[in-house]
């Protein structure tokens, strides 16, 4: 099954984030614009729907995707990482020349 993973550029950005912001999460956007990048929200204004999987947690900070996408993916690692380049226009790495990006390969287990 699916699992997440991150790079220590990852967890360096995501503690920038979280310093500026608190608590934050990560949901893999599904759709087709930024289908490989994670959107950053802090936790307590972004609502977790049914049909949101907790693929796992990155130190503290959970990442979600849709369900339809988890069944999609379900034999990949998922590695977030970082590259240059403005985030989402509502995540919280936009603005900061640094942004989310998921990379997979095909499970090893």
């Amino acid at each position: 099954m699916a699992g997440i993973t991150a790079t220590e550029e990852a967890r360096a950005l995501l503690s920038e984030i979280i310093a500026d912001h608190g608590p934050v999460l990560l949901h893999q956007s599904g759709g087709c614009c930024d289908g490989s990048s994670p959107m950053c929200y802090r936790r307590d204004e972004f609502l977790i729907g049914d049909n949101d999987v907790l693929v796992g947690l990155i130190d503290d900070t959970p990442f979600y995707m849709s369900a339809a996408q988890f069944e999609a993916w379900k034999h990949t690692d998922l590695i977030l990482d970082v590259v240059p380049g403005g985030g989402g226009m509502f995540s919280l790495d936009n603005g900061r020349k640094r942004r989310f990006l998921i990379r997979s390969r095909v499970c090893a287990r």
